[in-house]
């Protein structure tokens, strides 16, 4: 009976250990609907593990079902705390925040901060912590909310604006045949075009007609305005052939195609910037059409995916890639853009601050395409699910995301919904305070300003500091707010912000920047560019004169100014010869100033020779050109009255 127990107990592992590698391999395959009831069966039978933990955890995770997911992780972090890469602490993190338990959130983040040798994205949620009670408290009574997808599909979302229509990917239940993604168990996504009634429901889904439709994944298009030509993101598959990276995994591509005359969809052709071993996904344009943003983990991403665009040329060419930046991007994911008429840049992330997996972000988009302040949409709009794919038409005041809050438990299947928006006039209030020493600046001028630079209005800081500008914002609008203060000398400052509709009151507290000149420093204060001059010369050259002519201004603008012209070499020649070429220098450099009419007794002028190299271009060192010129210099301080 020993033997036999013994017997069976070998075979029992065996089987599980077969049962653990077959699960692993569909893993790796992305296939996670089909490991999960493999590592399940596993568990059951009382074979456990780190790995399998991890595994269980991850299947749900990235199939965004957070419940299942927290519970795995949980088992995991109780049971093989020494044992996990800083990421499962993070996954954790995220996992309970999307289900509401954030304290539970917060003690797995701050581990993962403890670990990680990349801090940035734990530190933030850290410090930015105590504002998760404003996104958790605001529900707003702006926003109404339908979902227009209700039970049409097992997927749908992505949703876009195609002249009078709406187009969104759908893994549609009615597509005969269509092949089933072992990654989630649905068919695959297809694009489709519905019509929209007088409430922006959907009616009437179609497929798009022509072949942008294939047997793989299709999703999240962007069209011209003239309706002609549509960006779209797709499996790498065309000309009916699929390519794998060296992973084995089909990565997502950006695909451009064309109408005919008959309103099918054909002439498609993959954008240069794709790339097999990365992924490239969900294009948006910009208003004018010269911008193509998209989502991408390709070399110089943060994080595990980040906003990108690239410019588009007049001949339809494409520019180089270029990332947002860390203002936008974060160690984890950004993703989903979309830019409104208004130049404001919405997307998805799960990298700043939300309630949930992924949330929505707006940032506003300054004249020259540059990101500003990032804020959460907070709810209705955002769950504790995921929430992405914002699209919106600001005059209309109506717009669509995909969310995935009303799925049944164990389900993470994706819906539409629309919203309408009801806004109240805003208040903008705030602090503004010295940035070295924090403490608030009375008497500061802070000036509100609209999208054209026009005066909104204008304030002044009480003795806290405080300003507020009350009953002059209008919904939807792009506003400056620019703060300076003219009795002491702070760089003045400015910050963009987008009255979003969702707040009744908007806080934007600005700093001032105490100027890095020295008092005295008057080529500093003028933001002047060097006087230089050329080897063993004295002459005033050209680009020199137009910096002079900034200080001839300033002194016939200020009759009381004086100023003490200093003079230097390179350390080539000898030192008494530099000291002789430098005292030329201070004089032709006064007496261009004295020929313009600046009176000589408000002038003074010396040479200093070699005696203050500004870098290591001492005797005897090899130097460049360019680093020799730094030291043929004059500069200009201003003399005590």
């Amino acid at each position: 009976m020993i033997f036999l127990c013994l017997y069976l107990f070998v075979l029992t592992v065996h089987a599980q250990k077969s049962n653990l590698k077959k699960a692993d391999e569909v893993f790796e395959a992305y296939a996670y609907i089909d490991a999960r009831e493999i590592y399940l069966k596993v568990v059951e039978k009382g074979y456990e593990s780190a790995q399998i933990y991890k595994k269980l955890g991850d299947t749900y995770y990235f199939n965004s079902e957070y419940a299942d997911a927290a519970k795995w992780y949980k088992k995991l972090v109780d049971t093989y705390k020494d044992q996990l890469e800083p990421e499962y602490y993070y996954r954790a993190a995220q996992t309970f925040k999307s289900i509401g338990e954030y304290y539970q959130s917060k003690k797995m983040m701050g581990e993962f901060a403890s670990r990680s040798s990349t801090t940035n994205l734990a530190q933030n949620f850290m410090s930015n912590y105590p504002a998760l009670d404003s996104l958790v408290d605001n529900e707003s009574n702006t926003f109404d909310l339908i979902n227009v997808t209700d039970g049409m599909s097992s997927s749908d979302f992505g949703p876009s604006f195609y002249q009078d229509k709406l187009v969104y990917a759908s893994s549609s239940k009615n597509t005969e045949g269509r092949k089933i993604h072992t990654w989630n168990g649905l068919k695959y996504l297809d694009l489709y075009e519905a019509d929209l009634d007088e409430n922006g429901d959907l009616i009437n889904p179609v497929p798009l007609k022509g072949d942008i439709n294939s047997p793989y994944h299709e999703s999240t298009a962007a069209f011209t305005k003239d309706g002609n030509t549509v960006y779209f993101t797709r499996n790498n598959y065309i000309d009916g052939k699929k390519k794998k990276n060296k992973q084995r995994e089909i990565t997502l591509k950006i695909y451009k195609a064309t109408k005919d005359n008959e309103g099918s969809w054909g002439n498609i052709v993959e954008l240069p910037f794709n790339n097999d071993a990365y992924s490239v996904a969900h294009p948006a344009l910009s208003p004018d059409e010269k911008r193509l943003y998209f989502s991408s983990n390709m070399k110089g991403t943060y994080g595990e995916s980040d906003l990108w665009f690239v410019e588009i040329g007049s001949n339809g060419s494409y520019g180089k890639p270029v990332n947002l930046g860390p203002e936008i991007n974060t160690e984890a994911r950004e993703t989903f853009p979309y830019i409104s008429k208004s130049n404001n840049l919405y997307f998805a992330s799960d990298g700043h601050l939300g309630l949930g997996g992924l949330d929505i972000f707006v940032t506003s988009l300054d004249e020259s395409d540059k990101p500003q302040k990032v804020a959460n949409l907070k709810k209705p709009i955002n769950s504790s699910k995921d929430d992405f794919g914002f699209i919106i038409d600001e005059e209309k005041q109506i717009g669509y995301f995909s969310s995935n809050r009303n799925g049944d438990a164990g389900s993470a299947s994706d819906d539409i919904y629309r919203f309408k928006m009801s806004c109240s006039v805003q208040t903008v209030e705030g602090i503004i305070s010295d940035a070295k020493t924090v403490q608030p600046l009375q008497g500061a001028q802070v000036t509100l300003l609209d999208e054209n630079n026009e005066v909104v209005a204008q304030t002044t800081t009480d003795a806290l500091g405080a300003y507020q500008f009350e009953n002059v914002l209008d919904c939807h609008k792009r506003y400056g707010i620019r703060a300076e203060h003219s009795d002491l000398e702070y760089d003045p400052t400015e910050e963009t912000i987008l009255v979003s509709g969702n707040d009744p009151t908007m806080e934007v507290n600005l700093t001032l920047t105490p100027p890095d000149c020295a008092v005295n420093d008057l080529g500093c204060r003028l933001n002047l560019q060097p006087i230089y001059f050329d080897y063993g010369k004295y002459q005033i050259r050209p680009d020199a004169e137009v910096e002079l002519a900034k200080i001839l201004e300033a002194m016939k603008e200020y009759p009381q100014l004086k100023i003490h012209i200093e003079s230097h070499t390179d350390s080539r020649s000898s030192d008494l010869f530099n000291i002789y070429l430098s005292q030329r220098r201070a004089l032709a450099t006064m007496q261009w100033l004295i020929d313009k009419g600046i009176a000589d007794h408000r002038l003074t002028a010396k040479g200093y020779g070699e005696t203050r190299i500004l870098n290591h271009c001492s005797n005897g060192i090899d130097c460049s050109e360019e680093e020799h010129q730094r030291n043929r210099r004059s500069v200009f301080i201003i003399v005590d009255p």
